[in-house]
C-alpha cells in the first residue's frame, strides 16, 4: 500500500477526528457516530476509507463491529519523514547549524567550519 491513500484518508478533518476518537481505544461505529453531528453513512463513509489506508482496523464481536487504530502505517510514516529530514539512523552523529551539517565532534573544539557541508 503506498502513501497516496494514507494522506487522503488523513486530508479530511473529520477523519482526523476520528482518529483523535479512536485512540482511547476500540470502539463500535455507534460509539464513534455519538462524537460527531453526522449521518451514520457519512460517519461509514469515513470509516471505509481509513480502513482501505490501514489506519483502522475492525473486528466483529456478536452483533457489532470495532474499530482501532493501527499506528504500523503511521509508524511507516514517521520513518519516511524522518529520512527526510535526514535523521535515520546513519546521520545522528550530526547537527544543523546555520544550513549546514556538520560533525558533532566538531562542535567542541571551535572548527564546526572546517568540515562543513551545504544541507541539501
Amino acid at each position: 500500500m503506498g502513501f497516496e491513500q494514507t494522506f487522503k484518508a488523513l486530508a479530511d478533518p473529520a477523519r482526523r477526528e476520528i482518529l483523535s476518537v479512536l485512540k482511547k481505544g476500540k470502539l463500535s461505529a455507534g460509539e464513534i457516530c455519538s462524537h460527531f453531528d453526522m449521518t451514520g453513512a457519512a460517519v461509514s463513509y469515513h470509516l471505509n476509507i481509513l480502513k482501505k489506508a490501514d489506519l483502522i482496523s475492525e473486528s466483529k464481536y456478536k452483533n457489532f463491529i470495532y474499530y482501532e487504530l493501527n499506528t504500523t502505517v503511521l509508524d511507516e510514516m514517521i520513518l519516511w519523514f524522518e529520512t527526510l529530514k535526514g535523521e535515520n539512523s546513519d546521520e545522528k552523529e550530526h547537527k544543523t547549524h546555520n544550513g549546514s551539517v556538520y560533525d558533532s565532534t566538531d562542535s567542541d573544539s571551535g572548527n564546526s567550519d572546517r568540515n562543513s557541508v551545504p544541507a541539501g
